[in-house]
């Protein structure tokens, strides 16, 4: 049968050229088409269940939110992992999914036990999905800038314009705000003046909310037209606020400004950013939703502010921080590079050999054109172009041409010795023939080698199937390309004069070369047995000592610096170590920006506690760094000079690092996790391993997090006290609960009715 493929070909050559054509415009199609990224994405099927619960303690989060959520979570069908957060009034439970399962399937099911879970948690609290992005989903990030902005003005101009008009982009899952301050109405309460006039602050409440709706009524018709009856209280501005009656006596009226005093104050922060050690600034997180193109939803993010920026206020600018899409270019055309050099050592190794620049354009030929089946089936199985199924193509490029160079050669010895009454057709039809279908077969043999690939599973199979995919797609190529579109390319180009392969220099030298040492090895046939087999022993004492890597590091070309402090750090300290740091880093000269974050972005994909701080670091190209600088030596140089008592640093990588935060729950490659019952004897343990792991050979850091390191200002009712004032323990916890608020409402646009 292969034989008769063969046969066909070389006679329809017409055929094969018209099928060729389309092939190829369909490959350069294909190839245009298939998205673009850095490396395979790597993450877990993920739904991330996120609750607020204003005002708690993490303690409390975690028993009557965290706990419950986490539980009800556990009997979701085909959930893996169920990791739940507890943090200072909010709660994160991320429930990880088999291999293979779809994503929307998961939000579905998650929806469904949801339901019934909210029902056990306190009455207020609406747990809430997480957006539908990927753990690595962090594509762009950006800083909204103005000289004269305040941050609160910049903060504005990010919740209500900027990020509004990025998330309208194709494939953005969610814009996240981050910095800055939330500008919002705030009563100050004089406890004193309350006493004095005998109100209570449960009255300062009810005023709050009594004096803040719009109501609704029925339709009047007037003069043949109908008119919708309405009535308007929301509140407009402070002099709204403070007009608000509290009591009124003997036809006196108590104001809200006569027993508070009342401004406008930022919210409450959980998280702040910095750029290049300057100051705050107000920052921004576009998340790419699962499965699309990270290089299309950047590039479709770059577009929209392009657009939003004419609208900005004059001198608000939009600065890039963090552009994946550079990495992702500068992978890719290293691969490309490297494809094109091999193509073309390939090409010159044919025409060296064979000498005959027609019979060596059978092999170039074949070469792209398999490229292009692959890039083909790639683009209709969805695959991405990465370094890792780029790297399947490299690796298979020198075995791809192994049939047509074969063939060649076997033509030219065939035409040698051909009769002087057999064409040339025939002499290249029974030279194809005789070697086509042994060929054909072993480059089957060689396409199903990487079979055992694809029964990987999780983050190994993710990361090496597209190099198995694309490796076995350009072999099988190669294998149809050999008995069809070779041998029909040899009816065409292989003709005129063609040299004998003992006349070739090249072939004639290696020949003399090769003779003698295979006389000796077949004359010592034992000796070179034993050799052999000493080598083969004397490689596994080194083999032994080499170490084992999931994957080689990635030089994204920019570092992530995550140093980590003990709990209970204030914002403000936070905010004031992170300039330090950031001024710290940008004084290196290898440093092109650097954008810290202390705490957490408004988001459900961001964890972070305060003492928690991220650093982007982008660096220059390494054109312009210092003579025999290297990544390695740079992180020892920024690692020294940031040292500071209770910081405990860590560096890595943007993509590494969310990978690695995704997979375990840990931020570093290496982590120790302790379980029990006991949070107390649980930290002490950890901190005890802490010092253990410091003195590992190769550790630059260790830290053991402090699950119960919090500060707390206690209030404990004195049940008999409250019982002979006729108080009950809730009237104690509401007078702490408002006391201790600052917050009346949101100030900007529609938010200023949540009062």
């Amino acid at each position: 049968m292969i034989a008769a493929v063969i046969r066909w070909s070389a006679r329809n050559v017409f055929l094969i050229g018209l099928a060729t054509i389309f092939v190829t415009l369909a490959g350069i199609y294909a190839v245009s088409r298939v998205p673009l990224d850095a490396i395979p994405d790597l993450s877990d099927v993920q739904v991330i269940v996120y609750t607020e619960y204003s005002g708690q303690a993490p303690q409390v989060v975690e028993d009557q939110v965290t706990y419950p959520l986490t539980t009800a979570m556990l009997s979701v069908p085909k959930s893996r992992v169920v990791r739940g957060f507890s943090f200072f009034g909010v709660s994160f439970v991320y429930v990880i999914f088999e291999d293979g399962t779809d994503l929307y399937w998961a939000r579905s099911r998650v929806l469904e036990y949801l339901s019934s879970a909210a029902r056990r948690l306190p009455a207020g609290v609406a747990p809430s999905l997480g957006p539908d992005a990927t753990g690595v989903g962090w594509v762009y990030q950006y800083v909204v800038r103005g000289a004269q902005k305040s941050l609160a003005e910049l903060r504005t101009i990010q919740d209500w314009y900027v990020r509004y008009g990025i998330a309208k982009a194709e494939g953005v899952a969610e814009v996240a705000s981050v910095g800055g301050f939330v500008k919002q109405y705030s009563v100050v309460i004089d406890p004193r003046r309350l006493q004095a006039l005998g109100i209570p602050l449960a009255r300062i409440r009810e005023a709050l909310r009594t004096s803040n709706m719009d109501v609704g009524g029925r339709t009047v018709e007037l003069a043949e037209a109908e008119f919708a009856v309405r009535g308007r209280g929301y509140i407009k501005n402070l002099s709204d606020l403070e007009q608000i009656v509290v009591k009124s006596e003997r036809g006196v009226p108590v104001l809200l400004k006569d027993v508070a005093r009342i401004e406008l104050a930022p919210d409450e922060r959980r998280g702040i950013t910095e750029m290049n050690g300057e100051g705050e600034v107000v920052s921004g997180i576009a998340l790419q939703r699962f499965g699309e193109n990270a290089l299309s939803v950047i590039r479709n993010v770059k577009n929209r502010l392009a657009e939003i920026a004419p609208s900005l206020p004059q001198g608000v600018t939009i600065e890039s921080v963090y552009d994946r899409s550079d990495l992702i270019y500068r992978a890719i055309d290293t691969l490309r590079r490297t494809l094109v050099e091999e193509s073309a050592i390939v090409a010159l190794v044919c025409f060296v050999f064979l000498l005959h620049v027609r019979s060596a354009l059978v092999a170039i030929i074949t070469l792209p054109l398999g490229i292009s089946i692959a890039y083909l089936c790639m683009y209709a199985l969805g695959l991405s172009s990465n370094i890792m199924s780029l790297g399947g193509i490299a690796i298979a490029i020198g075995a791809m041409v192994d049939a047509a160079i074969v063939m060649i050669e076997n033509a030219h010895k065939r035409l040698e010795r051909a009769a002087p009454d057999k064409t040339r057709t025939e002499v290249i039809i029974e030279a194809a023939v005789q070697v086509g279908p042994a060929l054909f077969f072993s480059l089957l043999i060689i396409t199903v080698s990487f079979l055992p690939i694809f029964t990987l599973e999780a983050q190994e199979g993710r990361l090496f199937k597209p190099l198995a995919y694309t490796k076995t797609f350009a072999m099988a190529a190669a294998a149809f390309l050999s008995v069809t579109l070779v041998p029909a390319l040899m009816a065409v180009f292989v003709r005129g004069r063609i040299m004998p392969e003992h006349r070739n220099p090249v072939n004639r030298f290696l020949i003399w070369a090769y003779r003698p040492v295979i006389l000796l090895v077949l004359r010592f046939k034992w000796m070179t047995i034993v050799i052999a087999l000493a080598v083969l022993a004397a490689s596994l004492w080194p083999a032994a000592k080499l170490g084992t890597e999931f994957m080689p590091n990635l030089n994204e070309g920019t570092l992530f610096y995550m140093p980590t402090t003990l709990p209970g750090l204030s914002v403000t300290k936070a905010a004031e170590l992170v300039q330090t740091q950031d001024k710290i880093i940008k004084a290196f000269p290898e440093v092109a920006s650097v954008w810290g974050k202390a705490g957490r972005a408004a988001t459900a994909t961001d964890p972070a506690p305060t003492e928690m701080f991220e650093t982007v670091i982008n660096l220059k190209p390494e054109s312009d760094w210092r003579p025999g600088m290297t990544v390695d030596k740079l992180i020892a140089e920024m690692d020294k000079a940031l040292q500071f008592p209770g910081v405990s640093n860590a560096w890595t990588m943007p993509i590494k690092a969310r990978i690695d935060m995704l997979s375990t729950g840990i931020r570093t490659p290496v982590g120790v996790k302790v379980l029990g019952t006991d949070l107390a004897e649980m930290e002490k343990l950890a901190r005890q391993i802490e010092a253990v792991i410091r003195t590992v050979p190769g550790t630059t850091s260790a830290y053991a997090e402090r699950v119960i390191g919090g500060y707390y200002l206690n209030v404990d009712p004195d049940r008999a006290q409250l019982a002979r004032y006729g108080l009950m323990v809730g009237d104690l916890q509401n007078l702490d609960r408002d006391g201790a608020r600052r917050r009346a409402g949101d100030h900007d646009g529609r938010r200023a009715r949540a009062l």
